[in-house]
């Protein structure tokens, strides 16, 4: 019986790799041109040629499996494909000695499934380009053949039993795990509840569940109990903002301490647990975490490419990469200080000793894109490798709007400009048929266009400007190929917008938009813009065992179920809030009206209802407004008519050390109100219990501007969904109105006061998507 599999790929990865990282520009094709590729080889072959061929064998336990890219039984040819794009003379040689050991360990698994005495070996190299196949053979014997399988599964025999023995005693560990407090928060252990069910049956959960109850915890150890009775292979903590990691680190840390006071457990199951010799409380736990953290954070040394003549820590990366890894996965512990201390002791990159070790770690907390996006590091490793993964993802109310931005593009005509003013030779032709074609695309477009229109959405895509910016895309490719060193950074740039774009092109449909913003002559922008990221994300959600989208709001079900792509056999689950409707007074002002024409008229009212709660209960405030000229003007003219009051506003682009200090002042015996934008750095996820925030001002619904491109959007979606005007405007406003409001009442001791100034807020629609828990909400001013 098989203790431990592996994919052919993963083996050659951790076997066969030597030598330098090296990641200088190489013009590889993309997924989907590698796929094209791999079918056009397969259609010059054969009518009995066997395409994505199937082969698995075992060695003393050790399961491994893959699909060969195909296979001539008359030919007696087993071929591996690669596609590639420019020189094949510039490839690595310990690239091209990788994709032999692949080929070699697929011969190995053929000949003994099929019995065969010999086999020619092939690599195909396919330039995706020009379609040109270079065919590299080998004879091998099936004897050769199993000796070199032998030889890499040997190699990696002795990982694969201490990952099988790390699987046991960490399925024994969790199988034991306890809730390290006494007992649960108030709504904590339905929350639990809810995700340990959803993690039994496979299902997708949106839980809505009050800040403040700790939901980060209350997540984590459900889904880690649930780990070995389902088989996970990962759990993903995927965060929105960097906060998120550090409060998933802490939950963790918190799991992996031995606890002094009698534990809490989720209730048993049918299914019994894993019997256990371990007390989890007598040693440290096995768990291995690791943080995810971007490139640029990662790296020693910035401004070095990452190759090994330019970077101490790329030369020999291969050739030490093994002593890290084992160093690694024995500490266990790896958070972003726990893998630079590891990396830098065996001289290997940060970085990329973490991209290595999302293979080996339990757990894997990172960003939101590591899952979802086009190119996503876990996504990608849990297809190659089958991996049952159970997904957390925090503060999920921000996902529409990320995921939108990971599936949208956008030109710059200025950039190409620039770019075309001092590009070589080589790139002048090219670089001029995409001027020419701008040119044509915007005299047509203003030529049915009022003078003063600025936003132009278009009907369909411009097909002549994708194509001249296709053929740009392969002349600046064949360009690098023959000038690696002219790799300048902007070149680079534009090469990667300009593939980034023409992929989403091929996909375009009536999940996004295309429209070009005119700024001036020679100065418009092209965009590629998804308003329904439900259609790329939905094979994400697919793809995981179980996935787990939590926030405070997260309500409408449907607009996230519709927007997000979720699985049909969802379910939405809101925890009853700890919180009562007596610990927070909520007043709305409908006397009010922030509408952008009455904003001049709206600021004396704000700054009398600003007063009069203060003069009535002194303390800390946060006001929100829908804009930075909005906020300014209102606090000037407060300034003026109460000069004693200590006040002090987030501004535009502020560094981390100046929300921090704007967060400092709120103390806890402290006095004043921190005016701040709706939506901003202080609208969510910041934590001011007690005396140190009392109440908060809301002198906005939150909606998004009216302007063309939204009124484009709440078309398509009133055209999917026919809930185009919420979808567009009242639910995503609410959204931050209720994350704003939120920051006030943060534990079970808190009281205080919330005051929504907009007589819109007194509609029955609006007033519908506030938490229930707030009760009666008294109105003032309705009939004034």
């Amino acid at each position: 019986m098989s203790r431990y599999r592996i994919a052919v790929r993963t083996l050659c990865d951790f076997t066969a790799r030597e030598g330098d990282l090296d990641h200088r520009f190489t013009p590889a094709p993309s997924a989907q041109e590698g796929i094209e590729g791999h079918r056009l080889v397969a259609s010059r072959r054969g009518e009995d040629y066997l395409a994505e061929l199937p082969l698995s064998g075992e060695y003393q336990g050790l399961r491994v499996a893959g699909r060969a890219d195909g296979f001539d039984p008359n030919a007696n040819r087993l071929e591996e494909v690669k596609t590639y794009r420019g020189n094949l003379d510039r490839m690595a040689a310990n690239q091209r000695a990788l994709h032999w050991a692949q080929v070699k360990v697929y011969g190995a698994l053929l000949c003994a499934e099929q019995r065969l005495e010999r086999v020619t070996l092939a690599l195909v190299y396919l330039e995706i380009t020009s379609g040109q196949e270079t065919l590299l053979t080998q004879e091998a014997s099936s004897t050769e053949l199993q000796a070199f399988f032998t030889d890499q599964c040997q190699r990696f025999l002795v990982w694969a039993e201490q990952e099988y023995t790390h699987r046991l005693r960490r399925d024994e560990w969790l199988a034991t795990l306890t809730f390290p407090y006494p007992d649960f928060r108030p709504g904590q252990r339905p929350l639990a509840e809810d995700v340990y069910k959803a993690a039994s049956t496979g299902r997708c959960l949106l839980a809505q569940a009050p800040t403040g109850i700790g939901k980060t915890l209350g997540t984590l150890f459900p889904m880690l109990s649930a780990m070995p009775r389902q088989q996970l292979d990962k759990v993903a903590f995927l965060t929105m903002k960097t906060p998120g990691r550090r409060l998933a680190l802490d939950a963790l840390a918190r799991l992996s301490a031995p606890s002094s006071s009698p534990p809490t457990s989720l209730p048993s199951t049918s299914t019994p647990p894993i019997s256990s010799s371990l007390s989890p409380s007598a040693l440290a736990s096995p768990l291995r975490v690791l943080e995810l953290v971007a490139r640029q954070k990662a790296c020693e040394y910035l401004g070095a490419a990452c190759q090994g003549d330019a970077c101490p820590l790329a030369a020999g990366f291969y050739d030490r990469l093994p002593a890290a890894r084992q160093a690694a996965v024995a500490r266990c512990w790896l958070d972003r200080d726990g893998l630079r201390e590891v990396a830098l002791a065996h001289s290997v990159c940060p970085y990329y000793l973490g991209q290595e070790l999302a293979r080996w770690a339990d757990v894997v907390v990172g960003d939101v894109n590591h899952w979802f996006d086009s190119h996503a590091l876990l996504h990608g490793l849990a297809q190659a490798n089958d991996w049952r993964v159970g997904l957390l993802v925090d503060e999920a109310h921000n996902m529409v709007e990320r995921a939108r931005g990971m599936y949208s593009a956008e030109l710059s005509q200025q950039r190409l400009s620039r770019l075309r003013r001092r590009s070589p030779p080589a790139l002048a032709k090219p670089l001029a048929r995409v001027g020419r074609q701008w040119q044509a695309l915007t005299k047509e477009v203003t030529s049915y266009a009022a003078a003063s229109q600025r936003y132009h959405l278009l009907d369909t895509l411009p097909s002549k400007l994708v194509g001249s910016l296709q053929t740009l895309a392969g002349a600046i490719t064949d360009y690098l190929v023959e000038h690696p060193d002219a790799a300048s950074v902007e070149l680079q740039e534009l090469l990667f917008e300009a593939l980034g774009f023409c992929r989403l092109a091929e996909r375009f449909d009536d999940h996004s938009l295309c429209d070009l913003a005119i700024y001036g002559r020679g100065d418009a922008v092209l965009g590629l813009r998804n308003v329904i990221p439900a259609d790329f994300l939905a094979a994400r959600f697919k793809a995981a065992h179980s996935a787990v989208l939590f926030s405070a709001t997260l309500s409408p079900f449907h607009y996230y179920r519709d927007l997000l792509g979720l699985p049909q056999s969802s379910v939405w689950r809101e925890v009853a809030s700890p919180f009562s409707a007596c610990q927070l007074e909520v007043r709305i002002r409908a006397d009010i009206s922030t509408r952008y024409h009455h904003r001049e008229v709206s600021v004396t009212p704000i700054v009398e209802a600003l007063s009069d709660q203060y003069q009535r209960q002194p303390g800390h405030y946060l006001a929100f407004f829908s804009s930075f000229a909005y906020l300014e003007k209102v606090m000037a003219q407060f300034q003026l008519a109460h000069p004693t009051v200590s006040v002090f506003a987030q501004t535009r682009g502020m560094q981390e050390a100046e929300r921090d200090a704007f967060l400092a002042r709120f103390t806890p015996e402290g006095k004043g109100i921190g005016f701040a934008v709706l939506g901003g750095a202080f609208a969510e996820g910041i934590d001011l219990p007690g005396e140190r925030l009392i109440g908060a001002f809301i002198a906005t619904l939150g909606l998004p501007p009216f302007n063309d491109f939204n009124e484009a959007l709440k078309a398509r979606l009133n055209a999917r969904f026919g809930q185009g005007d919420d979808y567009t405007y009242r639910i995503p406003g609410m959204i931050k109105v209720v994350q704003a409001a939120g920051r006030v009442i943060r534990g079970p001791e808190d009281e205080g006061t919330v005051i929504l100034m907009d007589d819109r807020f007194a509609q029955a629609r609006v007033r519908a998507l506030l938490p229930r828990w707030w009760g009666r909400v008294k109105v003032l001013g309705e009939n004034s």
